[in-house]
């Protein structure tokens, strides 16, 4: 059974960092691509930012390029967001998601207050 479990999330205040981080069981996240998504409230689920699983190219959405970095550890199974220059608008639940496929994690809270 495919289980991705998130953490890392919280309230910071603008400016401030935070890392996000989503691990997995059940699957080998290195054969895989991953990404990460958020969804605020009222709002559509919205991706963040991606990570291919043969080359490692990533990409990000243009409201988070230059501040957040997605990147994998494959030997601990887990793939991390770091999220720098936070402002209120990136407030959100962040979700992993394993790339074309249905499995997703329960999401954690980011919340920026300004």
């Amino acid at each position: 059974q495919v289980q991705l479990v998130e953490s890392g999330g919280g309230l910071v205040q603008s400016g401030g960092s935070l890392r996000l981080s989503c691990k997995a069981s059940g699957i080998m996240l290195s054969a895989y691509g991953m990404e990460w998504y958020r969804q605020a409230p009222g709002e559509q689920r919205e991706l963040v930012a991606g990570i291919n699983w043969s080359n490692s190219k990533t990409n990000y959405a243009d409201s988070v390029k230059g501040r957040f970095t997605i990147s994998r550890d494959n030997a601990m199974n887990t793939v991390h967001l770091q999220m720098n220059s936070l402002k209120p608008e990136d407030s959100a639940v962040y979700y992993c998601h394993v790339r074309s496929s249905d499995h997703w994690g329960q999401g954690t809270q980011v919340t920026v207050s300004a």
